[in-house]
């Protein structure tokens, strides 16, 4: 019965191989054979194959799901022609930030790839340190939200006055603990396979550059070797990147216990190469056999696959209005220009662009915008205007060095209580009321406010000049079409 069932199964298998090829380019069928070749040479030879195992981080990104269609297709291939194929561990980090479309894409795409039920395949989510089979109809644990909700908050407020708002920043911090830990989980695996390219690691590895600094466990990470070099670089980090601001006691265990590694072996195969075909010729692959469906606002994410787009524009629009004395309309038109220019610099298609821009044309009112990006921080993160122009502020670091700034901006009725409010954060006697307007203000625990407060002042390197004048580039352009999108 089990040999029936077995054959039943590679028939199944092989129709679902012939029918993902079909979606197939020529120039793709030949990056799929450099990628089997690849693939055995970092197994050690095909005899090797079958006790292969690898890493693929999943997303429900555009990018992230043709990595997996790839990766399936070279494991289908190398099954059909071999007695053993590699075996594959498809991953997610569930954070806050995860709408519904990216679990449903996943999802499908799982399904229309044949990975559930596949023994070859481990399909697999992280929540609040737990390590769990994939669940598409899950919703974050009530654990994991609350601590994604006070590390946004945390690594957002270790900041200057002036420095502009990086929101996600928590998220490659998270992001990067989680790829160190899936990796050893389980008898580990051997690579992690990754699509990004170099540009795209290079981002991520300066957010994360600046995360680790903010959670005070590293200094600037150098790094100019991209993704080669990823798990050396996380194994330097420690264990647990957010000891800082937590006790022993605080600090959420990965879970299984006792389930994970304690000596790495993972090594990272990068396959951006293999992405051949253009933009507009992997969506019959995307839309019709993976079911892709792609969220109108983030038609394109830019390199920071975090920022949720409305949310992004609101920032600025705040940054303008309460940082830089001007008008918050100013910061959403500023922020458009240079996305818009960031899109045309890539060489994205310019119906892509219209279509993005077009996107906001029913938020044109920025009090639509404003509400909309407030209601989506309200639903993902339980966060409130009023404490996220805190944030805005950072008003505890540094023994509270901005908080007199933030109190004549924001809350001029408080400045009578400021010896109260300095009291508290340094964990002396203070007023209940005090108490709780400093947690009602923040978002924060009094507790965390202390260690806040106890953190010196971080000071990050600011952009290159050449940077700066690759930004510059084009604005102009950029501004023609936003403004006629305005007039229109």
């Amino acid at each position: 019965m089990s040999t029936i069932h077995d054959q039943a199964m590679n028939y199944v298998y092989q129709q679902v191989l012939q029918r993902l090829l079909s979606f197939f380019s020529r120039a793709e069928r030949t990056a799929l054979q450099l990628l089997i070749q690849r693939l055995v040479v970092a197994a050690g030879g095909m005899d090797n194959i079958g006790h292969f195992k690898v890493l693929v981080n999943q997303s429900g990104s555009r990018d992230c799901c043709y990595t997996l269609a790839l990766l399936r297709a070279a494991q289908l291939s190398i099954a059909g022609r071999a007695p053993a194929t590699f075996q594959l561990r498809v991953a997610t980090l569930r954070w806050n930030g995860f709408g519904p479309t990216a679990l449903q894409n996943m999802h499908r795409s799982y399904g229309a790839l044949f990975l559930y039920d596949d023994p070859r395949v481990e399909l697999l989510m992280v929540d609040h340190r737990e390590v769990l089979p994939f669940d598409h109809q899950a919703s974050v644990s009530d654990g994991g939200r609350e601590a994604h909700r006070l590390n946004l908050l945390l690594i957002g407020h270790r900041r200057s006055f002036s420095e502009e708002l990086e929101m996600w920043d928590d998220a490659y911090l998270a992001t990067a603990e989680y790829y160190g830990q899936i990796a050893r989980w389980n008898n580990g695996v051997d690579a992690m396979i990754g699509g990004e390219s170099p540009r795209r690691q290079q981002y991520f590895l300066d957010g994360l550059s600046r995360a680790v600094q903010k959670a005070a466990i590293a200094g600037p990470l150098v790094n100019t070797a991209g993704f080669e070099t990823l798990f050396p670089l996380l194994d330097g980090l420690g264990g647990d990147y957010y000891r800082e601001f937590y006790t022993e006691e605080e600090r959420t265990a990965w879970r299984p216990e006792g389930q994970f590694e304690a000596c790495r072996r993972t090594g990272f195969v990068n396959i951006n190469d293999m992405f051949v075909s253009k933009l507009e010729e992997r969506w019959p692959l995307l839309s019709e056999f993976l079911g892709y469906q792609a969220d109108d606002l983030a038609l394109y994410h830019g390199d920071d696959e975090y920022a949720e787009p409305v949310v992004a524009a609101h920032l600025r629009g705040l940054q303008a209005q309460f940082i830089e004395a001007r008008t918050y309309e100013a910061g959403i038109s500023e922020h458009l220009q240079n996305r818009l220019m960031e899109m045309r610099r890539k060489q994205v298609p310019e119906p892509v662009c219209e279509q993005w821009l077009s996107m906001f044309d029913s938020l044109q009112e920025s009090e639509h915008l404003r509400m909309q990006a407030q209601a989506w921080l309200s639903t993902n993160f339980d966060l409130n205007q009023i404490q996220l122009t805190c944030l805005m502020f950072a008003p505890f670091i540094d023994s509270g060095a901005g908080l007199e700034r933030f109190l004549r901006h924001c809350h001029p009725g408080m400045l009578v209580a400021l010896p109260d409010l300095h009291r508290a954060m340094q964990g002396l006697h203070a007023p209940e009321q005090v108490l709780k307007w400093m947690t009602d203000v923040s978002g924060l625990p009094v507790r965390l406010i202390i260690r806040l407060y106890a953190m010196g002042a971080i000071s990050l390197p600011a952009p290159s000049e050449a940077a700066s004048r690759e930004e510059g580039a084009g604005v102009n352009d950029a501004v023609t079409i936003v403004d006629r999108k305005a007039e229109g």
